[in-house]
């Protein structure tokens, strides 16, 4: 039986991995700070691991005498009440990790790194052209920029086994920023921003969960891969299917322009700033919102690892509201 290490596994996309590799038979660890929700993580047969990421000499104590045959590297910031804490969470905690798995003298088979289509920046919105692992990073966010910085730091390690999957958008029960979504259209309003189309990706977390273990499985170390339906969609399509499931015959879109999400978001950024709150919207956020061309190119993880969604945005979204109305029906403690 291999060992797996799942480090930042409290999430929302932690506990899908965690199921996974259970599912799959492995011995399943889960890295953890002290004060992590364990929410998702409640079978009995996982193991977990106390880390602390500001220090590499403490979790080098925490490991020490470990070994795991695969790592994955799910830690990380999608938003901050300071920005500075995108660069310390998702670039200087793995630079850390890796020290201490140096001091340890811990060398997986295969260490794969949960990056971001936002790692990429912004993609060609005159053509439409679909992204491509091969284009230059543009990153246009904050968040984007750590994600690209710590992919550099793990493309100077030659020597060691490492695979970098930059997902899209990922959804799934649980989920908070596309919940939002689907909440505004359950109230029979569809919020979109900008005038020209929009193509939007998605990938399902059991989907992602899936094909993390199949690149670890199968597909070579040094190699990067986009995560992604293999389709895009608009906005109308997009509504069209969260509607449907939600059993919302009306819905009525309303079109904001893009000067008006700006100044949404930074209102929104100085009440997360003067409340120590992370915010969903904020600078960041707009431009990733503002981006009009998410279609992507997964043809490369498709050749190398037999990458095969199973679940597509109708039935994804599916599976999603009926999550989000079990909890909504479900009284609280």
């Amino acid at each position: 039986m291999k060992k797996v290490l799942i480090v930042g596994a409290g999430g929302f996309i932690g506990g899908f991995i965690a199921a996974e590799s259970l599912r799959r038979g492995y011995e399943t660890w889960c890295g953890v700070r002290e004060s992590t929700s364990r929410r998702y993580l409640t079978d009995p047969k996982l193991n977990f691991v106390t880390l602390d990421y500001e220090y590499p000499e403490r979790m080098a104590e925490a490991m020490a005498g470990q070994s795991w045959d695969y790592i994955v590297y799910n830690l990380g910031a999608t938003k901050c009440v300071n920005f500075m804490d995108f660069n310390r969470i998702n670039y200087v905690y793995l630079r850390n990790f890796i020290e201490a798995l140096t001091d340890c003298n811990i060398r997986p088979e295969k260490f794969v790194y949960m990056s971001s289509l936002s790692a990429l920046g912004p993609g060609d919105e005159k053509g439409y052209a679909k992204m491509s692992g091969d284009m230059i990073p543009r990153p246009n966010t904050r968040y984007g920029l750590s994600k690209i910085k710590a992919e550099t730091v793990l493309q100077t390690l030659p020597d060691f086994p490492w695979i970098i999957l930059r997902p899209t958008g990922v959804y799934g029960p649980h989920e908070q920023d596309y919940l939002l979504m689907i909440k505004s259209i359950d109230s029979h309003f569809d919020f979109g921003v900008g005038f020209r189309r929009q193509m939007l990706t998605f990938i399902y977390a059991e989907d992602l969960a899936r094909a993390i273990f199949d690149a670890l499985e199968k597909a070579p170390v040094h190699t990067k891969y986009i995560i992604s339906e293999p389709r895009a969609y608009t906005q109308k399509e997009f509504r069209s299917i969260v509607a449907k499931a939600l059993g919302r015959r009306f819905v009525v879109p309303v079109r904001l322009p893009l000067w008006m999400l700006s100044i949404a978001c930074k209102i929104s950024e100085k009440w997360g700033a003067a409340h120590l709150k992370a915010t969903t919207l904020n600078s960041d956020k707009y431009n990733i919102m503002a981006q009009r061309n998410w279609d992507c190119d997964v043809t490369p993880a498709i050749r190398d690892f037999g990458f095969a969604p199973k679940v597509d945005l109708e039935e994804g979204i599916k599976l999603t509201v009926e999550a989000y109305r079990k909890e909504k029906n479900t009284p609280k403690k």
